[in-house]
């Protein structure tokens, strides 16, 4: 297990390609987000991602969400309205997720089985966005949350300690909350909120 210390706001590229070179040979990494800590793998491995559902201990109907650094992969992944869009727009990036109407891009085993949905976000933090600038390409993620508990890890020394055997590296960018992200469904006519987080949802309420 690689444990890489990198700084917050102007993270290493040299410690960014050896977490991303990681992630191309099937890895498995712990990297902070503008909600928490999160757990990331390449979007085509299937084996990487079974790795993350036993970490989790979660089941086939959980969503996994496509990390992406810009908007601009939207299109390959998802179908979306011109009213979602703008809603996309203006609240990313940021600590949202997205509940998206899944394209045929989408492999099924990371769709929701029954509605053909993925989640989809762009975090606004410097080591998350690095990562995805240098991979090139998105990221299936998932929160650090461990089986039974309510909130995310934070501390990246806990983490070592509770996860170096299960996962290839580590990212130590410092403490992250534990507030998950805001989650809101654009499946249906209008946005629909999924679960209150990090994100500010005041403009659903007016």
């Amino acid at each position: 297990m690689q444990y890489l210390v990198v700084h917050p706001r102007n993270p290493q590229p040299r410690l960014i390609s050896q977490a991303v070179a990681v992630l191309r040979h099937g890895g498995t990494v712990v990297y902070p987000t503008d909600s928490s800590y999160a757990l990331g793998c390449h979007l085509g491995d299937k084996a990487a991602l079974d790795r993350i559902r036993r970490i989790r201990q979660l089941d086939e109907r959980h969503n996994f969400t496509l990390m992406c650094q810009d908007l601009s992969e939207l299109a390959t992944y998802a179908r979306v309205s011109n009213q979602a869009f703008r809603l996309l727009k203006a609240l990313t990036p940021g600590p949202y997720t997205f509940i998206l109407s899944a394209s045929r891009e989408v492999p099924r085993r990371l769709q929701h089985p029954r509605r053909k949905t993925i989640g989809l976000r762009v975090p606004d933090h410097p080591v998350a966005q690095a990562l995805l600038e240098s991979l090139g390409e998105p990221m299936l993620s998932v929160t650090l949350i461990l089986p039974g508990e309510d909130l995310p890890l934070t501390d990246p020394e806990e983490i070592r300690e509770r996860l170096g055997r299960q996962v290839d590296v580590i990212i130590d960018g410092g403490a992250c909350g534990p507030e998950p992200t805001t989650v809101i469904d654009l499946t249906g006519e209008s946005p629909e909120l999924v679960r209150e987080g990090k994100g500010n949802v005041a403009f659903l309420r007016e």
